[in-house]
């Protein structure tokens, strides 16, 4: 660890097998507390590179439990944030996930509780009635029944408990490191379909290079772009979103508007969130026909370029359907009854 912490410092990027090591290192209790924030800090200082974002991907993928949802993985998708954005939304991602699980398309959908936000992804599916710790044979059954199942993060990566001190440290005293960007990587189903927002507009095209090493079959990486110089992990109506590709959309690498798409430019505030409890509220008003249209507009400009990735070139006018029109209502209490047994 020493040695790969000189590295760092002189500026050197890790070679992939340097990389592993390091990330299998840093998974042990061999190495100390202080070699492993030392090493994060110098990585961090440096710049991770795609290759090393996507060898500690690739090392954390195999340590996961393997929840044995390979029969599905290659037609499913994710859709997923870093989160750290510090915006306060919305379960945008979430939502957006129902969505596609309503119109047929399977999800495997990975996550965690919230950290910074007040809900997060585990949140607002436990305000449903969701079971986010279900064991697998639930897990086949909901994707199943529903099209859709979430992977709870801490039930699947045990690896993590080895850093998770450092981590929370390094939280604390405001650092980010390469944890901040792990999570939507790692999902242990490995879905062959991402659509991925990211905490800064830096990480959009090393990320999406990172997901290409990973195999991932089409995805987009985003980030929108806020006026007030800050930002959000997912595309919105509020400002220019930058995107980069990935997999046999590797060639898109662009900054969309959102009125391109046919949606009108809307303020931050109406993409603000709350707790889960608030959020569930929020959602089934927007099926009621009572939310605010910046927030919708910007569900379906995420929901239809997801329904696009998957290959739905209709896709904005078949997510409005889904979401107004009484199949996404039908699939949540479906998805209550199932969880409810």
């Amino acid at each position: 660890m020493e040695t790969l912490i000189a590295t760092l410092a002189e500026g050197v990027s890790l070679t992939d097998a340097q990389s592993e090591d390091a990330a299998r290192q840093l998974a042990s209790s061999e190495a100390s507390a202080e070699l492993k924030k030392n090493f994060l800090l110098e990585l961090s200082k440096k710049g991770e590179s795609a290759s090393e974002v996507a060898s500690f991907a690739r090392v954390f993928r195999e340590m996961a439990r393997d929840p044995g949802l390979q029969d599905y993985a290659g037609e499913a998708i994710d859709i997923v944030g870093t989160g750290g954005d510090q915006s306060g939304s919305f379960n945008i991602s979430t939502t957006v996930s129902f969505i596609l699980a309503a119109a047929g398309i399977p999800v495997i959908k990975h996550g965690n509780r919230a950290i910074t936000s007040k809900s997060g992804a585990a949140d607002f599916l436990g305000a449903l009635g969701v079971s986010v710790e279900a064991d697998d044979q639930k897990l086949r059954d909901s994707l199943q029944a529903l099209n859709y199942c979430f992977l709870f993060a801490p039930a699947f990566h045990p690896a993590f408990k080895e850093i998770m001190l450092v981590r929370r440290e390094l939280a604390e005293e405001g650092e980010r490191t390469i944890f901040n960007l792990l999570g939507p990587l790692i999902n242990p189903a490995r879905p062959a379909h991402i659509l991925m927002g990211v905490y800064s507009q830096k990480w959009v095209y090393t990320v999406a290079r990172s997901l290409d090493s990973l195999g991932v079959k089409r995805g987009l990486v985003v980030y929108g772009h806020m006026p007030d110089g800050g930002g959000m992990d997912e595309l919105t109506c509020v400002c220019e979103n930058r995107v980069a590709g990935v997999g046999q959309l590797s060639d898109v690498d662009a900054m969309w508007r959102p009125e391109v798409s046919g949606f009108d430019r809307c303020q931050k505030s109406d993409l603000a969130g709350g707790s889960a409890k608030e959020n569930l509220e929020i959602l089934y008003g927007l099926l009621d026909g009572k939310g605010k249209k910046g927030l919708i507009d910007t569900i379906l400009y995420n929901a239809g370029t997801a329904l696009w990735i998957y290959g739905k070139n209709e896709g904005f006018a078949l997510a409005k359907d889904v979401l107004l029109g009484g199949a996404l209502k039908d699939w949540l209490q479906k998805t209550r009854d199932f969880y409810g047994r």
